[in-house]
């Protein structure tokens, strides 16, 4: 079985507050986009889990959220087949895109399809919980909104006629890091109105604001630049995904955006233009395990 695992964006992030377990309570919009890592799954005769992937960077062992998906499956329902699991890397890592979540998302279906699991999806994403708060997410796809840590997902019905320039810094960044610093900040979003359901009810994308960014650029100052200048080159909103360190900027107009992009080519950043992917496709692009 070979399935994409798709990454995604935030349109835009607010912290509700600080929870005493010293996770955060957030709102966001997820939204997936059309660059995807490819996983391919062969069952071996071997009882073990075989992990192998092309990005150096990133550990394919026992630490890996793909490894840990597997055996957390076979270590619940006491399966005792063995599976190889081949990764082909296009989302970089640390960049706010949701790599390793949509690798385990996928992952958690992809085996309960293979290895025929008795498993309904509340009991998936309950699992998929422990794992990572954005990893139920990827069992929706498309345009959603993200509530408590980002784990409650309501899928939102959305038009999604835009463009997307996607900066890609040449390092990455600790969402524990940059927590660590909102909290240092004291900053909150209680007793404002929320930009996010702003956006729900009249779809301005100009209201939308990632409430991390000040703790991000704070650390990281080329990327509040790096934002400014995707708003001087046109975009109708520019923001940081997640924590960092992609930044985007979202156009309606194509030419403008092959002009941004060009000028951020010439600069020397490693840039991209990716589309919204609706609901529909991600799963379209996936039939194999669609309506799993």
């Amino acid at each position: 079985m070979e399935i994409k695992s798709f990454a995604k964006i935030n349109l835009g992030l607010e912290i509700v507050r600080r929870l005493k377990n010293g996770y955060h309570e957030i709102r966001t919009i997820f939204q997936s986009i059309d660059l995807y890592d490819v996983l391919k799954f062969s069952e071996i005769k071997e009882r073990e889990i075989i992990l192998i992937g092309n990005e150096r960077s990133i550990p394919w062992d026992h630490t890996n959220l793909i490894y840990k998906t597997a055996q957390l499956l076979k270590d619940y329902f006491g399966v005792n087949r063995g599976i190889k699991i081949e990764v082909k890397k296009n989302i970089p890592p640390g960049k706010g895109l949701g790599g390793g979540s949509s690798n385990s998302a996928m992952t958690f279906l992809a085996l309960k399809k293979i290895w025929n699991l008795p498993i309904e999806k509340s009991v998936l994403v309950s699992l998929a919980k422990d794992l990572g708060a954005d990893i139920p997410y990827f069992f929706y796809g498309g345009t959603a909104l993200g509530l408590k840590r980002g784990d409650e997902i309501h899928p939102i019905d959305y038009e999604n006629s835009y463009y997307i320039l996607l900066i890609l810094p040449d390092f990455s960044i600790s969402t524990n890091e940059i927590y660590r610093k909102w909290d240092e900040l004291v900053l909150t979003s209680k007793n404002k109105e929320s930009k996010i359901y702003s956006f729900l009810r009249d779809k301005n994308f100009g209201s939308l604001k990632n409430e991390l960014e000040e703790a991000v650029f704070r650390l990281y100052p080329e990327l509040g630049n790096i934002k400014k200048e995707l708003l001087e080159k046109g975009a109708v909103t520019a923001m940081i995904s997640g924590s960092g360190s992609s930044v985007f900027g979202i156009y309606f107009d194509r030419e403008k955006i092959k002009r941004a992009k060009r000028n951020f080519d010439n600069k020397g950043f490693k840039c991209i233009i990716v589309s919204p992917v609706s609901r529909e496709k991600y799963w379209s692009e996936n039939n194999v395990i669609a309506g799993v």
